[in-house]
């Protein structure tokens, strides 16, 4: 539940641009497709990645790290990952199945970005579901888990000699092509106002320098007014 006193208080220290800036972001937001990193070592592959997320609006994004840490570089995320929710899984031998079982109890479709012999082309994907796109390590792939368990999978035509995409790239590909499909659809791609409340709120307080100090002051003072 949202403090709404507390968050007027704290947009005092917004400038109307900042805030009407968040408002129009959040317009463009969605949660009907999100992206699944497995084991990505390399931290400038994930922190494009997660760029990329920013820019055509994916909020969430899903790092497993069964083998590797993932780590975003500043440098390259330009500080996209304060937008994000992140969520890491991390505690169990094997992350992959509980990444995978939460997507596909929160009603998403498992896609692996594979060449693999049944993978839909890029142009051919069908948006309408929602859906995880699982990148793996350039290299190797996703893991035989992640092949295992998938509803589907994709890949860009490619028509040169190297058969494969550097991962970031991939995703830039991958997530400008089925988000401006999404978004002159019918699809109802949108976040929903409780969404749009609890992340305007984070965003705020990940703004404000100090937000704790801020945030003490403005209970203690609420206190002495009782």
């Amino acid at each position: 539940m949202i403090d709404k006193d507390l968050l007027k208080y704290l947009e005092g220290y917004l400038t109307d641009k900042r805030k009407e800036t968040f408002t129009n972001v959040l317009s463009q937001r969605t949660r009907h497709f999100t992206v699944v990193l497995e084991d990505i070592y390399q931290a400038h592959n994930a922190s494009a990645v997660v760029r990329t997320c920013d820019i055509f609006g994916v909020q969430d994004l899903h790092a497993i790290e069964n083998k590797y840490t993932n780590k975003v570089s500043r440098h390259v995320a330009k500080g996209s990952q304060k937008w994000l929710n992140i969520k890491r899984y991390q505690e169990d031998a094997n992350n992959t199945v509980e990444c995978l079982d939460h997507l596909k109890n929160s009603g998403y479709q498992i896609i692996a970005t594979t060449p693999h012999n049944n993978s839909c082309l890029l142009q051919d994907f069908d948006i309408t579901k929602k859906s995880a796109f699982v990148f793996g390590v350039e290299a190797e792939g996703v893991s035989d888990y992640v092949i295992q368990n998938a509803d589907g999978f994709l890949k860009i035509p490619m028509v040169g000699f190297t058969e494969s995409l550097n991962i970031s790239v991939a995703a830039a590909i991958i997530l400008q092509d089925v988000t401006t499909k999404l978004r002159n659809s019918n699809i109802e791609w949108q976040l929903s106002e409780k969404e749009k409340e609890v992340l305007y709120f984070n965003w705020v307080k990940k703004t404000i320098k100090n937000v704790d100090k801020i945030e003490e002051h403005y209970h203690q003072n609420k206190k002495n007014e009782r």
